[in-house]
């Protein structure tokens, strides 16, 4: 990496994570602050994961693509053994999960890691063969019982987990072409500017919670989502992104745009998963490191948001749009 605006984009957000860390210390330190045990709590397991994300990320600009690629392919492996964990399993699924597992999982991060030619692969894989070959392996088990859920929850695990996630290191095979039609080179940044989107879309809608939160979205499913917080994190993720504009090949308003569509499906990302834990009477997915929560918890936003930011970034910033304005040019 030596592109001076990667080196001021990553140090600037690096420098935002030092303050907020030292801001945190001095609010667990100040009794009198009045704030809530709680929601320090909350605020610095926030903080810790944004500072493992980001670093990974960081790394990810210095180490070659299929490094990043295994990375995430670990994540996802982690996020769908707490998915598949968090609910009950039988027998006759033990099976389906081995395949699940030892062949789809790695056979996605590979098809990525062999680059976007191979989109046309990976793109159908998990939805197609393995949407149709978990029921079908599930029910050669011959346990009929509660079989739609059961086959349903493997389903939706490797979707989110595993599917949803892959599109993120994706993002460093795609040409790209920029607003201005000339080819964009630094992928590895476009990807540490979406994860950087997310975590700020979800800190930003925590903080207008806090502050103005007031009318609860879904007080059963998460009651301290409100839509002060959801509208307001929003709002203020669009102008965040668009005025990083110079860290993409996005202008002002299309930084704006894409970034106000990951903070919303990064929001529904939160709201989903939140209900499947509601639905197991659980509080977090795991711990994969005490007091910290699990790979899910952090990981929810990521995977909603990661497949709708790729396929805009592909369809309307790749060669593909060109093609498209020269055929309506033509006809």
């Amino acid at each position: 990496m030596h592109d001076p605006i990667s080196w001021i984009f990553v140090g600037g957000v690096l420098a935002v994570l030092t303050a907020t860390t030292l801001l945190g210390q001095v609010m667990n330190r100040r009794a009198e602050s009045g704030l809530s045990p709680a929601v320090m709590a909350t605020f610095s397991r926030r903080v810790w994961a944004w500072w493992l994300l980001m670093m990974v990320l960081a790394a990810a600009l210095f180490v070659p693509p299929w490094v990043t690629v295994t990375i995430f392919f670990l994540l996802s492996f982690w996020a769908l053994r707490e998915f598949i964990t968090l609910t009950p399993t039988r027998m006759g699924d033990h099976r389906a999960l081995f395949w699940v597992f030892v062949l789809f999982t790695p056979a996605q991060y590979v098809l990525v890691g062999m680059g976007g030619d191979y989109y046309p692969l990976y793109s159908i894989v998990i939805p197609v063969y393995g949407f149709l070959f978990v029921p079908a392996r599930v029910a050669f088990s011959g346990d009929p019982k509660r079989f739609l859920e059961r086959t349903a929850k493997i389903q939706a695990g490797l979707l989110v987990c595993v599917y949803c996630l892959s599109f993120a290191p994706a993002l460093l095979d795609l040409k790209i072409e920029d607003f201005n039609g000339d080819a964009w080179t630094d992928n590895s940044l476009l990807l540490f500017y979406f994860v950087f989107m997310v975590q700020i879309g979800d800190a930003l809608q925590y903080a207008w919670e806090k502050l103005m939160g007031r009318t609860v979205i879904a007080p059963h499913i998460s009651p301290n989502k409100t839509w002060e917080g959801f509208l307001g994190g929003v709002g203020s993720t669009a102008l965040v992104g668009g005025a990083l504009w110079w860290a993409t090949p996005f202008n002002h308003w299309q930084a704006a745009l894409m970034s106000l569509v990951i903070a919303v499906m990064g929001f529904a990302g939160v709201m989903c998963m939140s209900a499947v834990k509601r639905d197991r009477g659980v509080k977090d997915y795991g711990t994969l490191v005490v007091g910290h929560s699990g790979v899910l918890d952090r990981l929810d936003s990521l995977c909603f948001a990661a497949p709708v930011f790729y396929h805009l970034t592909k369809f309307f910033f790749t060669d593909f749009f060109t093609k498209l304005s020269q055929a309506a040019i033509a006809v």
